[in-house]
């Protein structure tokens, strides 16, 4: 089933070359997103309208939010806390320096606080990624290896499996979660995408635990039951590259989309005006969760 588009509206009249990893800070009512190759965090609140770009002058993979009200970001030199103001980034650990050809893509808080981050080669060469924890003690451990795109990331709504995509497998696969010491295991492919449809990227959860996909080349959001493989809707977008959602709002009710530039020639660009926008669709009778917070010792 296909809904109708005109419930998706633009959010923020701003561009991103690749926007990526929408996360609703529901302490301060701000929604966080970056665009990874601008080097940009963006920061909006819908109530006001306030707009603003926080600056980190280097590509960043991912923002997330911590307990005690800080930004957590993944730049090309490393994992930082990153001052809201200036901007400026404090570095405290890097898992890959010695692989300056990778970078950081996605990244997301689990149950416990923990910071999950996936890198990747920027060139895309296949399987020169793994997927790494960060705990409050800032130690790193691999949990995945040989990823080549690592994307959407969910954990269900009772905390024990855990949803991960590598974009070009094309598919969706979960995972066995212990909350308490973050292992992961007995793999199964839960949703594979249809070529037609373009290709997984970000993803989120609703509070039902149905799955929300955004697809790069696809034009849109669809909604799945990872317990049956089922697609339950399609959310057609006026953009091909649509790279994550999350929901936000103040009952966690509205939808925000981000989308991306890259990949489009310069006529695709004229012929998709709104591409690199954040779309939101508002009261979308779904509720999401709360956005995990990192949890520094």
């Amino acid at each position: 089933m296909a809904l109708n588009n005109t419930m998706v509206q633009v959010a923020v009249n701003h561009a991103s070359f690749l926007g990526e990893g929408p996360v609703w800070d529901w302490r301060n009512n701000i929604l966080y997103w970056v665009d990874i190759m601008g080097g940009h965090i963006h920061e909006y609140n819908p109530e006001n309208k306030n707009f603003r770009t926080i600056d980190v002058k280097q590509m960043v993979g991912a923002v997330t939010i911590c307990n005690d009200g800080q930004l957590l970001a993944a730049l090309k030199n490393g994992l930082a806390m990153v001052d809201r103001q200036s901007g400026q980034p404090a570095f405290f650990a890097h898992p890959e320096v010695h692989l300056p050809q990778n970078r950081f893509n996605d990244g997301k808080c689990d149950p416990a606080g923990r910071f999950w981050i996936g890198s990747m080669a920027i060139d895309e060469t296949p399987n020169a990624g793994k997927l790494y924890t960060l705990d409050g003690n800032h130690d790193i451990t691999p949990k995945i290896h040989g990823t080549t795109i690592s994307n959407g990331m969910a954990w269900s709504p009772d905390h024990k499996t855990f949803y991960y995509i590598d974009t070009p497998t094309m598919n969706v696969v979960a995972y066995d979660f212990d909350a308490h010491s973050g292992t992961i295991s007995n793999k199964k492919t839960v949703i594979t995408i249809d070529e037609k449809d373009g290709y997984p990227d970000g993803m989120t959860i609703d509070a039902e635990g149905m799955l929300w996909i955004a697809h790069w080349n696809g034009w849109q959001v669809s909604r799945w039951n990872p317990h049956t493989a089922t697609k339950l809707f399609t959310l057609p977008l006026p953009v091909a590259n649509v790279t994550s959602c999350t929901f936000g709002g103040p009952n966690l009710s509205d939808l925000y989309i981000t989308t991306a530039q890259k990949g489009l020639t310069a006529n695709e660009l004229m012929q998709q005006p709104l591409a690199g926008m954040l779309f939101v669709w508002k009261d979308c009778g779904y509720q999401g969760e709360r956005a995990f917070e990192y949890k520094s010792k």
